[in-house]
């Protein structure tokens, strides 16, 4: 990895909540609100917005770990702030906090933890060929 990151760094996304992010099961809507699956896809991406200026060229980060509290509803229009902030990093181990925020109403949503990994493309590819 390349030299600069630190415990500290953020990344922020924002989003809306649309149908597409409703909490449903092959396609059969359980509720009209913002579900954990795309809460755990958003905490991810920011965490990967992150990492991604300190990569290397042949470098690629992989997920390894996520833990999340879904704490409240956010419905259809709801504006999200999730912001992801570096809480420890080891090596090539990258731990972030992430809060995932309504912004409208300055409610918090979520929050959890996400680790990553940073390996070597080659190595990574290795690891899939032998499945």
């Amino acid at each position: 990895m390349k030299s600069g990151l630190a415990e500290g760094h953020t990344a922020t996304i924002m989003t809306e909540v649309s149908p597409s992010m409703h909490a449903q099961f092959e396609g059969s809507v359980v509720h009209p609100v913002y579900s954990t699956v795309s809460m755990v896809y958003h905490m991810e991406w920011a965490s990967r917005k992150i990492i991604l200026p300190f990569l290397e060229e042949d470098e690629e980060g992989m997920g390894a770990k996520v833990t999340v509290e879904h704490m409240a509803p956010a419905v259809t229009g709801a504006s999200l702030e999730i912001k992801a902030a570096v809480i420890k990093y080891e090596k090539n181990i990258i731990v972030t906090e992430v809060i995932v925020r309504d912004f409208k109403n300055d409610r918090i949503i979520g929050r959890g933890e996400v680790k990553q990994v940073v390996l070597p493309k080659e190595k990574i590819r290795e690891r899939i060929e032998r499945i």
